[in-house]
């Protein structure tokens, strides 16, 4: 194999590897925005309930 021919190995493997890790990385991101929104559900929760009973 020419020198070329592998730094086009090199390149395409290169690419495949960071397209599978972007994936990857997309897919967690989502994961945490949904981790989020539902905190942020939850945190509502809490300061309804504590609006709606206020300590005595």
């Amino acid at each position: 194999m020419t020198h070329t021919a592998e730094n086009r190995t090199d390149i395409a493997a290169a690419v495949v590897s960071l397209t599978a890790e972007a994936a990857e990385l997309e897919t967690r991101v989502t994961e945490l925005r949904q981790e989020l929104a539902d905190l942020k559900e939850r945190m509502k929760a809490v300061a309804t309930a504590l609006y709606q009973n206020p300590p005595t």
